[in-house]
C-alpha cells in the first residue's frame, strides 16, 4: 500500500468517523444558519490533512490533529468576521472578544459537549419546518457524512432531486430561525421518528453499500449503533421503546455480517452462510434490547423488523426458520409500513409458506411499481423464484436486469454466477 493510498484511506475513516462531529460542534459555534460555513471549514480541514500528511506524515492522533485544525479554522474566522456575520445566541457573546473566543472553542471542543452537539444537530436536521424527506437527507449529509449518490440511493431516488432537498432544508433553517437545541415534551416523541428513521438508514446504508468493493461498510454501522447509544444514554428523552427496538435490529443484524461472505469475498445469501461465524455476543446485546424495548405496550415498526431479525438469528439452521412467524410478523408490518421494498420482502416469506407460485403471484403486482422498476434486489428476487419454481428462462432474464442495475460488485459477481448456473442447467436439461 502505498503512503498516499494509506492517507486516503485514513482521510475516508475520520470523514465518516468525526466529519459529523464537527459539523455539529461548529454548528452550535456558528449557528444553525450558518451551517453551510461549518460544512466548508470541516471539508477545508480534511483538505489540508491530505495535503499536510503526504509531506510531514501522519501524526500520532489523526483524529486530534483533525480537530485542531478545524477549531483553528473557526477562531480565524470568528476574528476575521466578527463584525460580518451573526453568530449562535449561545456562543455569541464569548466570540466577540478574542479573550474569550479561544476558551469558549476549547469548551465546545471538549467530549461531552460534542456528544451534546451531535444530539442537538440531528434534532436540527428534524425540524418539523422542513419536510420530512429533506430533515432525513440533510441529517444524512451533515451528521453522518453521506454522500448525494448514496443519500440517493437510499431514497432509490435521483441524485439531483436529492441535491434539491439539501438546497430546501438549508434554506428552511435560515427562514424559520431553527434553534440549536433538543426538544421537549410532544415535539420530542414526534422529531425521535424521524431520528430514528435516519439512523436506520445509515446503517441500511453500511449493511448494504451503495457503491465501493466492499460488501459491508462496516465503520457507517458502528457509526449508527453509536448514535443510537448516545440517545438511549441521554435523559432528556424518557420513552426509549423504540430506541432499544432499533438498537436490538441493528446488533442482532450485525451479528451475521462475519457470515455474509466467503473466504475469497464472494457474497452469501442466508442459506448459505455457516451460522458459527455469527457474533452470539453481538445477538445476546440485540436480544436483550429487545426484551427492553417490550417492556411497555408500545409497537413500532422496528420492534417488528427486530423480531424478524430475532427469528434468523435464533433458527439453528435455514430450514427450521419459523416462515410462518416471519410472514406473520410482515402482516403486522403493512399496518406501519406498506411500501414496495416491505412488500417485496413480505413475498419471499409467503412462498415459504404458501407455496412458490403463491410468492411468484404477489410478485406480479408489484412489477409495475415505478419504485422497483430501478430495484435489482426487485429482480433478483423474482429470479429466485423462478429457479425454484423450474422456469429457468424467465429467472435468466430477471438475472439480466439485475446485474445491469445493481450497483455492488459483489452483488453484480453472485448474481453472475447465479445466471451462468442456471443456463447451465438449463442447457444441460435440454440436452
Amino acid at each position: 500500500m502505498t503512503a498516499q493510498t494509506k492517507i486516503s484511506q485514513l482521510v475516508e475513516h475520520l470523514f465518516r468517523h468525526e466529519a459529523g462531529k464537527l459539523v455539529a460542534v461548529l454548528t452550535r459555534v456558528f449557528g444553525p444558519e450558518n451551517i453551510d460555513l461549518a460544512e466548508d471549514v470541516v471539508q477545508d480541514s480534511l483538505v489540508e490533512a491530505m495535503d499536510n500528511w503526504q509531506y510531514k506524515g501522519i501524526p500520532d492522533n489523526p483524529a486530534a490533529w483533525l480537530f485542531r485544525v478545524a477549531k483553528n479554522k473557526a477562531l480565524n474566522i470568528i476574528n476575521r468576521e466578527k463584525y460580518q456575520r451573526k453568530y449562535s445566541s449561545e456562543a455569541s457573546y464569548f466570540l466577540k472578544s478574542e479573550w474569550t473566543a479561544e476558551p469558549a472553542l476549547n469548551h465546545f471542543f471538549s467530549e461531552q459537549e460534542i456528544q451534546d452537539d451531535q444530539l442537538k444537530m440531528i434534532f436540527t436536521c428534524c425540524h418539523p419546518a422542513i419536510s420530512p424527506d429533506s430533515q432525513i437527507a440533510l441529517a444524512l449529509k451533515t451528521l453522518c457524512g453521506f454522500s448525494i449518490p448514496e443519500i440517493a440511493k437510499a431514497f432509490i431516488t435521483t441524485e439531483e432531486n436529492i441535491t434539491k432537498r439539501l438546497v430546501r432544508a438549508r434554506q428552511h433553517i435560515r427562514e424559520a430561525k431553527i434553534v440549536f437545541e433538543i426538544p421537549y415534551g410532544e415535539n420530542l416523541e414526534k422529531r425521535l421518528n424521524t431520528v430514528l428513521e435516519t439512523i436506520y438508514l445509515l446503517f441500511n446504508e453500511g449493511y448494504s453499500a451503495s457503491r465501493g468493493n466492499s460488501i459491508i461498510r462496516y465503520e457507517l454501522c458502528e457509526e449508527a449503533i453509536r448514535l443510537a447509544q448516545i440517545i438511549a444514554a441521554d435523559k432528556n428523552i424518557p420513552q426509549k421503546g423504540n430506541v432499544f427496538s432499533l438498537l436490538a435490529l441493528m446488533f442482532l443484524n450485525a451479528s451475521r455480517f462475519k457470515a455474509r461472505e466467503d473466504a475469497e469475498g464472494n457474497l452469501l445469501t442466508m442459506a448459505q452462510q455457516d451460522r458459527s461465524l455469527w457474533d452470539n455476543r453481538m445477538k445476546d446485546i440485540g436480544l436483550r434490547y429487545l426484551i427492553s424495548a417490550t417492556e411497555n405496550n408500545d409497537i413500532s415498526i422496528y420492534h417488528i423488523l427486530a423480531a424478524i431479525s430475532a427469528h434468523y438469528c435464533i433458527s439453528p439452521d435455514y430450514e427450521s426458520t419459523d416462515w410462518a412467524g416471519i410472514l406473520s410478523l410482515y402482516d403486522s408490518l403493512l399496518q406501519f409500513d406498506n411500501s414496495p421494498v416491505v412488500l417485496l420482502n413480505r413475498a419471499i416469506a409467503v412462498s415459504k409458506v404458501n407455496g412458490i407460485e403463491k410468492g411468484l403471484a404477489e410478485l406480479e403486482l408489484l412489477k409495475d411499481n415505478p419504485l422497483l422498476k430501478s430495484y435489482h434486489l426487485f429482480y433478483s428476487t423474482q429470479a429466485e423464484l423462478y429457479i425454484q419454481a423450474n422456469h429457468f428462462s424467465k429467472a435468466a432474464d430477471c438475472l439480466k436486469k439485475a446485474i445491469e442495475l445493481a450497483t455492488l460488485q459483489a452483488e453484480k459477481e453472485l448474481l453472475t454466477r447465479k445466471l451462468i448456473s442456471i443456463e447451465k442447467n438449463n442447457f444441460n436439461s435440454m440436452s
